[in-house]
């Protein structure tokens, strides 16, 4: 890596199925020290691990291997550092099978993650590594490290950490380094991919992928190749900073991120300067994702074209009124009928060819978005937590030197919480307007185990400073009423409220019955409600 004040990281992948030339895209677009990828979520890790059941020798993502024999010769000769969480359940594999395009390169890896001896019952169990095992095996002259599972940030971290030389407690800049890797983790939704106002981008060529130019204090400029598609804005990176967490200490098993002292600056096109992130010593606990067969589930979609679409809706309720545990869920014309059971052939071709037996007698314009299908396996999430001292953390060097990785050890010391000061909303008979939220509001929503997220921010300060004192936990759930528990936390440094809507997706995406089983959209249909908001504010 360069020698330089700075370390220019970029990523190459957002999940296991993104842009496959986005990897050469971004290794000849311009200058970079290290290339990341993620490909692991908790959906993913049961996607492997049922590969993983058809061949022990599975289990990592195999697009990357692709991408790898396309681009390793080009990430060798620019002396680009490759580092991705890609080897998924069994990184030792993936590490074989990049020798073998290329023994010169040094390949290595970590691995420790998988507790599936402990959990014999689940698919899968996988405990979220921190960023020190990929540090090691780069200080020890890796080229290219592949990981199990890792915290999405710590693809980032590590290099920066064996770049600037930081130390366990460097905690401050270990903070900065992990809001950076967030940024950058979902790839092209740090650069208008997803945004709430992207008719404001010119989104006419594909979406380059984020760069963080990160410094020894951790701070970043968060930028992308010239001449890409998309934009970086304060917007985009802030709609980023908001997918996907929880409570403002984002907790780490290196760090905890206080998302409540980020500060962000427009510096100039495409560069928005990322600071003052504080940090502090991470939880004594690490998080462990199981995943294990739920059973089998089958289901049918039938659309609901024209007039009377209600009655026709409880016409074809009442003609499978005999199917035992179906669960109902309608979204505009969209009607789905699920059912899930322990026994594959209870919810096989038996239930939905008993509703494509309805298509000559039920409701006029009757027709199924799907011909009749077998069952199909779910799984069902959970998380655990195991005291960090007896998780292992290996890192296997591309000499082949195998080295034990100490957790950083936990501490009682925190920074006193901010106190938030929204100010006060419109005074009582100010003039209003009814428009939907989304006219002064952004939001970006997804998935946390069975729980959601919705981080909704606001553009100035006054928008911010009414939607602080109008959005509350009762107020969010009027205006979604599939809500029904939810915590809210302040983060007015982001100009942003962030709702975790507990138990909103169930038994976890897999299992999830959900039209958006993940909650992409929850935060655009929030922006879709109409409200009363201040003249002045629009």
């Amino acid at each position: 890596m360069s020698s330089g004040t700075s370390l220019r990281v970029g990523n190459a992948s957002g999940f296991y199925g993104d842009r496959f030339s986005a990897m050469r895209e971004m290794l000849t677009g311009g200058k970079l020290d290290v290339l990341t990828g993620d490909y692991l979520a908790e959906l993913t890790m049961l996607i492997l691990g049922r590969d993983r059941l058809k061949d022990p020798n599975l289990g990592y993502a195999r697009t990357f291997l692709r991408q790898m024999k396309e681009c390793m010769s080009i990430a060798l000769g620019e002396g680009v550092k490759i580092v991705s969480n890609a080897g998924g359940l069994n990184p030792a594999s993936l590490a074989g099978e990049l020798r073998a395009l290329n023994p010169d390169a040094k390949i290595a890896y970590v691995t420790g993650d998988d507790l599936l001896e402990r959990y014999p019952d689940q698919i899968t169990a996988n405990a979220y590594l921190g960023a020190w095992g990929i540090a090691e095996c780069l200080r020890a002259g890796a080229d290219i490290v592949v990981t199990g599972r890792v915290t999405d940030a710590s693809l980032v971290v590590g290099p920066a950490a064996a770049h600037f030389g930081w130390q366990r407690n460097d905690f401050d800049a270990l903070a900065g380094a992990v809001v950076a890797g967030h940024v950058l983790e979902c790839g092209a939704q740090a650069t208008g991919g997803n945004y709430s106002f992207f008719n404001t981008l010119d989104l006419s060529k594909p979406l380059g992928f984020p760069i963080a130019e990160l410094r020894d204090d951790g701070s970043c400029v968060i930028t992308k190749h010239l001449g890409t598609g998309g934009a970086v804005t304060v917007g985009t990176v802030t709609a980023q900073l908001l997918y996907e967490i929880d409570a403002p200490r984002y907790q780490g098993p290196d760090v905890v991120a206080r998302f409540d002292t980020i500060e962000l600056a427009q510096e100039g096109a495409d560069r928005v300067r990322i600071s003052g992130v504080r940090g502090e010593a991470p939880p004594t606990t690490v998080k462990v994702c199981l995943n294990r067969l739920g059973g089998f589930r089958n289901q049918v979609e039938f659309v609901l074209t024209g007039l009377d679409s209600d009655a026709k809706e409880a016409l074809i309720r009442s003609q499978l009124s005999g199917v035992t545990g179906a669960i109902w869920t309608r979204h505009g014309d969209l009607l789905r009928c699920t059912v899930k059971d322990s026994s594959p052939e209870a919810v096989g071709r038996a239930f939905s060819s008993k509703a494509i037996e309805l298509a000559l007698a039920s409701y006029p314009g009757f027709h199924v978005t799907a011909p009749p299908g077998d069952a199909q396996p779910y799984g069902v999430y959970t998380a655990a937590y195991l005291p960090a001292t007896e998780v292992p953390h290996l890192a296997v060097l591309h000499t082949g030197e195998e080295r034990s990785i100490a957790p950083t050890p936990g501490s009682a010391t925190t920074l006193a919480e901010p106190v938030a000061a929204p100010g006060p909303a419109a005074a009582p008979g100010a003039d209003t307007a009814r428009r939907p939220l989304g006219v002064i509001a952004g939001a970006r929503s997804g998935d946390k185990g069975g729980d959601a997220n919705v981080g909704v921010w606001a553009q100035t300060d006054e928008a911010y400073r009414w939607l602080a004192e109008t959005l509350t936990v009762a107020r969010l759930r009027e205006l979604l009423p599939e809500v029904q528990q939810a915590q809210r936390y302040e983060l007015p440094n982001l100009r942003a409220l962030n709702f975790v809507c507990r138990g909103l997706l169930g038994e976890g995406v897999s299992s999830s019955t959900r039209f958006d089983p993940q909650a992409k959209a929850l935060g655009e249909q929030l922006r879709a409600v109409e409200v009363d908001i201040p003249v002045e504010l629009l």
